[in-house]
């Protein structure tokens, strides 16, 4: 006896009655359906590639801006060491001066700054002027150690600080660096000065 296999027939996607243009449009759609995870995939392929560039570029982004941070802090310490070793040379070659400057203040005092050598010495002090040096030091201002030397001690009825009473060599500075202290005299008040005033001071204001 022989076993008859049933036909199979083979299901389409297209109705029964569709027309020609109908059964078109369902291939398109099959074709379309299977090409779509394709193209998904290849969207999620593209991002990640474009995650990793932007990923890259912000790395790029942050080492050139600490390089540049770098290079900027690398200028200024230059520069700043350029001043501080022009600072350093100036201030070497006016010390050499200073006697020299010294000679002519005394000369000055004594009147024997004249003809050729005021001239000379008029043009050496508009010279280290331009090169930054001042001169400082008074008589009357109060005894400052930082920029005073005291060569000279005293005691004085009409002084209520220690004060320089003489300027026995003027001091000298650039800018803010003080190349030689004033080198003065000073006076104090003189011991129990201070009380007796505090004294008078109180027995005028019992007596009014």
């Amino acid at each position: 006896m022989t076993e008859e296999t049933p036909d199979f027939e083979e299901k389409s996607d297209v109705p029964s009655g569709a027309t020609a243009d109908d059964a078109a449009e369902a291939v398109e759609t099959s074709e379309e359906d299977s090409t779509a995870p394709a193209g998904d995939a290849t969207d999620v392929a593209l991002l990640a590639q474009l995650d990793q560039a932007r990923t890259a570029l912000t790395e790029r982004t942050g080492d050139l801006q600490r390089l540049q941070a770098e290079y900027q802090n690398y200028r200024r310490r230059v520069e700043r060491d350029r001043v501080t070793v022009k600072e350093i040379a100036v201030a070497s070659l006016l010390s050499e001066l200073l006697p020299v400057l010294d000679d002519v203040g005394r000369a000055r005092d004594h009147g024997e700054l004249v003809g050729g050598f005021k001239s000379v010495a008029e043009s050496l002090e508009t010279v280290v002027a331009k090169m930054g040096l001042q001169q400082f030091g008074k008589e009357g201002e109060p005894f400052d150690p930082t920029i005073h030397e005291a060569l000279m001690h005293s005691y004085a009825p009409d002084v209520t600080e220690t004060t320089c009473v003489a300027i026995l060599q003027p001091g000298y500075r650039i800018g803010e660096r003080t190349i030689r202290p004033a080198r003065v005299a000073v006076a104090e008040p003189q011991p129990g000065a201070q009380a007796k005033a505090e004294e008078s001071d109180d027995s005028e204001k019992d007596s009014e």
